[in-house]
């Protein structure tokens, strides 16, 4: 079963014992805090998304005394704190520690992992990765040389329904119905087969030779590498055969284009039990909205949220019968609880005055241009970095000096973009008409 457990014991070294690559990436984390204009910056890692009930009342708690009160949700299901203050870290360290979210100094910013949110719900996956995150997990934590890696570097376990596949993690995990995996290094379309009890261990080898093929180099992330994701994986293959007991072979398939994610609503499973899937406006979710949350969690479920890579949240192990009752208690508090809400497949950064790279506060241009159910997604960035932006096929708008341009991604082709000044109203019209464009 998936679900929310103790994190492995380790020994953490000083906040100070970094890498000597560390110094070029600055990637934000729990102990390393960024300077924002609204504040300092510290970015939880969640692998898998995975919180007890205790661990989300910590972050609540740490969000509200010490940083602006809400908890910001990222693209690959972790949590921001804003608005802190610039002398808290050693009490946001020693906070989180208690509560079981650092469990190693060194590895703390490494800690990425995405995993498929409904794995072991609703039935519909391969398997169950919860074992696959936490054995890991344990890896990363104790493996002193994978410290090395960036705060970008991505993990992602998919229970074979190709969501989180969608998202291009540096390794991905695919489990398959004959209890095999697939190992997909980068978005590459060939992958590498290997035996299911030993994948976890797979995606170790492979980001450890991602290290030694991108000393030097200045690579973050696979992309990043000379000769990219073929000449690391045809590495991995001669690393495996030597590491991991069994046959591997290779076969293709293509990365997803893109994945929405759990859809919002109740979500049954094949033992009689639920779980409730809801969506969080542009990310951010208050006091009481969180509240609602940890509150159903402990009450109503098994004392577990876990947070997706859509900024979601899914609370599982509630009873069905109580489902719909608790769904429309947490619609009241202004949560995503179903397909019919104008804030479906509507997305943002920051933005001002967060961001001193934004050009627009573009949460609240979004918040006003929110429109009718069954557009295409958007997504709203100050600027050409565009943080946070989905994959697959989505409208592309970004702030600009004289106003915004807008464009449709599709996979890996944009569509020619089109400027639109600032003025009442025209942004508005301007980004319906391009959300309604599916030819």
């Amino acid at each position: 079963m998936l679900a929310a457990m103790p994190r492995p014991a380790t020994s953490p070294s000083p906040p100070g014992d970094s890498s000597p690559r560390d110094r070029g990436d600055a990637c934000p984390g729990t102990l390393r805090l960024h300077r924002a204009d609204d504040g300092a910056l510290a970015r939880v890692r969640v692998p898998g998304g995975l919180l007890t009930a205790a661990q989300a009342d910590a972050l609540g708690a740490v969000a509200e005394s010490l940083g602006d009160g809400e908890l910001h949700l990222t693209s690959r299901g972790n949590v921001q704190l804003r608005g802190l203050r610039p002398d808290c870290g050693g009490e946001l360290a020693g906070r989180l520690g208690e509560a079981g979210l650092l469990p190693s100094a060194r590895h703390e910013r490494i800690r990425n992992i995405v995993a498929s949110p409904l794995s072991g719900l609703d039935g519909r996956g391969a398997r169950d990765v919860g074992p696959w995150l936490l054995d890991l997990d344990a890896l990363l934590c104790t493996v002193d040389g994978t410290a090395g890696l960036s705060g970008r570097f991505l993990f992602a376990l998919d229970d074979g329904r190709g969501d989180v596949d969608a998202l291009g993690g540096d390794v991905t995990l695919l489990a398959r119905d004959d209890g095999t995996a697939l190992l997909r290094i980068g978005t590459s379309p060939t992958l590498v087969r290997i035996p299911g009890a030993q994948a976890p261990r797979a995606a170790l080898v492979a980001a450890e030779t991602f290290l030694d093929r991108a000393a030097g180099t200045g690579a973050w992330r696979v992309p990043d590498l000379p000769g990219g994701a073929d000449a690391l994986r045809e590495e991995v293959v001669r690393r495996l055969r030597a590491a991991v007991p069994g046959g591997l072979a290779t076969e293709d398939r293509a990365c997803p284009r893109g994945s929405d994610g759990p859809a919002p609503g109740v979500v049954t499973g094949p033992d009689g039990a639920a779980a409730l899937s809801v969506g969080i406006p542009l990310g951010r979710v208050g006091p009481a909205r969180w509240r609602s949350l940890t509150d159903t969690a402990r009450r109503r479920g098994r004392g577990e949220l876990r947070l997706t890579p859509w900024r979601g949240v899914v609370v599982p192990g509630v009873e069905r019968r109580e489902s719909a009752g608790l769904l429309d208690a947490l619609a009241a508090t202004g949560l995503v609880v179903g397909p019919d809400s104008p804030w479906s497949g509507v997305g943002a950064c920051i933005g001002r005055p967060g961001c001193a790279r934004s050009l627009a506060d573009v949460r609240a241009q979004a918040a006003a241009s929110v429109g009718p159910v069954g557009l295409l997604p958007v997504y709203w960035s100050g600027c050409e970095r565009r943080c946070g932006h989905p994959r697959g096929e989505w409208v592309d708008v970004v702030a600009t000096p004289d106003g915004h341009r807008i464009s449709l991604v599709r996979g890996e082709r944009r569509d020619a973009p089109v400027s639109v000044p600032d003025g009442p109203g025209g942004l508005a019209a301007a980004v319906a008409a391009a959300r309604r464009a599916r030819g």
